[in-house]
């Protein structure tokens, strides 16, 4: 991975010296412990953060769910052979038009 935040080989080349100057060969080993430690906190705090969210997103639709079910489990249920005048969810069909029609007569 030679492209890091869009610097090229040279460019962190140099950076590396700068460190190896400024620092000393001695203290650079414990500064990329502890950036290293850094990366690896920050790593865990966002794997935890989207756990959570994905925790609450699925508390949220598992409630949903359990709304709808509420609601469908509420719903009066007809019996089967319930004549279609008294089942309003009875699909007209062309039998009960022509009974109907008889019955009007």
């Amino acid at each position: 991975m030679l492209l890091f935040f869009d610097l090229g080989a040279g460019e962190i080349f140099v950076i590396v010296l700068i460190l190896i100057v400024v620092f000393g060969p001695k203290q650079i080993p414990e500064i990329a412990r502890n950036l290293g430690k850094t990366i690896n906190e920050m790593k865990r705090a966002s794997s935890d953060f989207k756990n959570e969210i994905n925790k609450e997103v699925q508390r949220i639709e598992r409630e949903e769910r359990y709304q709808e079910f509420l609601k469908l489990k509420s719903e009066p249920e007809l019996p089967e052979n319930t004549p279609p005048e008294e089942n309003h969810n009875a699909q007209i069909t062309k039998e009960t038009v022509s009974k109907k029609q008889t019955e009007n007569q």
